[in-house]
């Protein structure tokens, strides 16, 4: 999924939350909505560790033509093909976020809420077309680079 489709469908979220339960306050709704789209910010990390370059829309438009290989495989080939590490794409920062927001401060529970709903998304996402799921957990992921050709479609 791109940006834009996180940040509409987060929006549409936190709107619902917003109206369901009045206490989440203008304050959790913004965090949700924007922590929902802000999570892909390890996608642009990669991008600039990969390439060595900071340009935004050339890491936009390089993961954009990865995806679009990827979609172009045969689906049995698409689960051979690990696209990169991404370390806030993971159950285990999910839980982070969610302890600091129990214990510590209940705007760290906002930015769980919206990490969440980008993952759930992320998860629909990647088992219509991919046939399984990445971006899950970091330990897994990391455990698969040494499984698979990281970025074998560059």
């Amino acid at each position: 999924m791109y940006p834009k489709q996180h940040l509409i469908l987060g929006v549409v979220f936190a709107s619902l939350l917003f109206f369901l339960f009045p206490k989440v306050g203008i304050i959790g709704f913004f965090l949700i909505s924007f922590s929902a789209v802000l999570i892909d910010v390890d996608h642009y990390l990669y991008y600039v560790y990969r390439k060595k370059d900071w340009s935004l829309k050339k890491a936009f438009h390089w993961h954009v033509t990865q995806g679009n290989k990827l979609l172009f495989l045969p689906r049995e080939k698409r689960k051979n093909i690990f696209l990169g590490f991404f370390f806030l794409h993971g159950i285990e920062i999910m839980l982070l976020f969610l302890i600091l927001g129990f214990f510590f401060y209940k705007y760290f529970f906002f930015i769980f809420v919206g990490f969440s709903f980008h993952l759930l998304l992320d998860v629909i996402y990647q088992t219509t077309f991919w046939d399984h799921i990445q971006k899950f957990s970091i330990i897994y992921d990391f455990i698969k680079i040494r499984r698979i050709k990281e970025d074998s479609l560059a």
